[in-house]
């Protein structure tokens, strides 16, 4: 039990702080639970997208070097792990009416990114269970929020492509998913390349702070405007609704 509430407590308060975000119209309980329990099958998902790259060498069971680690960051991390979650995401918004303001995508996103991270996380501390106390600490400040910011910046796009101009619904749609598939295999070669040589580690532990650093000011970025957005159309929406009715149109009516 220790194990699992380590595995699952970073998630859950990372999802409580977006809940207290979205000021005005609260998502669905059944929903929420549902896009968490899609981000778990979004983690058996890319297993399926991965399967076949290891298969064909692309992806190497045994990385020695650089170049080893750099396609398993790209082919076996950021591009099957974020594609899996893009697709879950559609399907948990497709025809989705409570989809109704610009925070909700990165609600919806965020309860499958961490959904996808905890089922990730419980799997890591078993596997490391001689050291799932020290484990679970570094992925709680590490993987963790970094799964986080990664659903954030494709919850951004998909409102963008949701309720912006329909001239950019396809280029803000590519963006929901090419943008955290950039930033997750960055983040992952960053950590792998790292470890096969000293040198590179003091280089890049470097690299990755000043990466991780700017990808969490990213996000908080792309959290304020969407918020901002909100509260633009809620104040346009009271003053419509306090508009004096013209009497010649209540004269027309009837």
């Amino acid at each position: 039990m220790w194990l699992i509430l380590a595995a699952l407590l970073p998630e859950i308060l990372l999802f409580y702080y977006i809940y207290r975000k979205d000021r005005y119209a609260k998502e669905p309980t059944n929903l929420l639970v549902r896009g968490f329990l899609f981000g778990v099958l979004s983690a058996l998902l890319s297993f399926a997208f991965s399967s076949p790259m290891i298969a064909l060498g692309v992806v190497p069971e045994d990385p020695v070097g650089v170049w080893d680690y750099i396609r398993l960051a790209v082919f076996g991390a950021g591009i099957p792990e974020e594609l899996a979650k893009f697709v879950m995401l559609c399907l948990l918004l497709y025809k989705n009416p409570f989809f109704d303001e610009y925070f909700d995508g990165v609600v919806y996103a965020v309860t499958i990114g961490l959904g996808f991270a905890g089922f990730e996380n419980i799997l890591y501390l078993v596997q490391n269970y001689s050291d799932w106390v020290s484990v679970g600490a570094a992925r709680a400040v590490t993987a963790v929020p970094a799964h986080f910011f990664f659903a954030i910046i494709m919850g951004f796009f998909m409102s963008m492509a949701r309720f912006g101009s329909s001239a950019y619904r396809m280029r803000n749609l590519a963006y929901a998913l090419v943008l955290p598939i950039l930033a997750h295999l960055s983040y992952d070669a960053l950590l792998m390349v790292s470890s096969t040589s000293v040198a590179l580690f003091g280089i890049l532990s470097i690299v990755f702070v000043y990466f991780f650093i700017h990808l969490a000011k990213f996000s908080k970025h792309r959290i304020s405007s969407l918020l901002a957005m909100d509260d633009s159309r809620t104040a346009l929406d009271e003053i419509d609704d306090q508009s004096p009715v013209d009497p010649m149109d209540e004269s027309v009516e009837s």
